[in-house]
């Protein structure tokens, strides 16, 4: 049975599961959803709860993109994302555990809370490789997806401050951690590796990520200048991406 894969363009969780998928060589389906109206079907699907990414395969789905490199690993070996060693994969699985809790929310946090100041800018991420009409349903719903999104992620002032200190102190250690080996864990590419430029691509918009990313131009003036001050560190983890994906 086919690979389906349901996601969100955007969202730099499902990124990791289509690089998975990329990686491996693997032929799926890419059904986007949008994002709210994405529930129903993630009822249909049978899913524990409403996020993303999903895969489907042989009537099984597996949510989660930690669960998704696991089952890939399991049920298609060729090109490992989990290192054999016993310590590299320990490893590997501990930075992609952290990352899950900690950074991927903090990259979702920091650029939701200035992106939704802009309806005009991150209509077209949200709604990316969804049927054309839903730009115009966003852009004319937009104050109550701003609320509910705002609401459901816990964005504000604050917490947008402290996911900016979140990924600043990710970003040191990472570039700590490549500054002494050329992988995260073991000797090869890992799903450490996968997750950190994954959840960091985001802020680089490589070509590789299915939306329209903005000018650079457009892009909030707090994210522009953060960007500008972290470029190095941001750099490095750029070519981890642009290496392997």
């Amino acid at each position: 049975m086919a690979l389906k894969l349901y996601q969100f363009a955007i969202s730099h969780f499902c990124e990791k599961a289509r690089w998975a998928l990329d990686f491996k060589g693997l032929n799926y389906q890419s059904i986007m959803l949008l994002p709210g109206q994405h529930v129903g079907t993630m009822k249909k699907l049978g899913a524990d709860k409403s996020s993303v990414p999903v895969l489907v395969h042989d009537g099984q789905g597996i949510q989660g993109s930690a669960r998704i490199l696991d089952y890939l690993d399991e049920t298609f070996p060729e090109r490992p994302l989990t290192p054999s060693d016993p310590t590299a994969r320990e490893k590997a699985i501990d930075w992609e555990r952290r990352m899950d809790e900690e950074l991927g929310p903090a990259v979702r946090c920091y650029a939701y809370h200035y992106f939704l100041q802009r309806p005009k800018l991150v209509t077209p991420l949200l709604t990316a490789g969804t049927p054309f009409y839903n730009r115009f349903l966003v852009r004319l719903a937009f104050s109550r997806v701003d609320e509910i999104m705002r609401k459901w992620m816990k964005i504000n002032d604050k917490t947008a401050d402290a996911a900016r200190q979140t990924m600043e102190r990710y970003l040191t250690e990472l570039t700590q951690a490549y500054e002494a080996s050329p992988w995260l864990a073991g000797d090869s590419f890992s799903r450490a590796d996968l997750t950190a430029a994954a959840f960091f691509a985001p802020l680089f918009q490589p070509p590789q990520y299915p939306v329209p990313w903005p000018d650079a131009k457009r892009i909030p003036e707090p994210v522009r200048n953060w960007l500008d001050e972290w470029k190095p560190q941001l750099q490095k983890i750029e070519a981890i991406y642009t290496a392997n994906r």
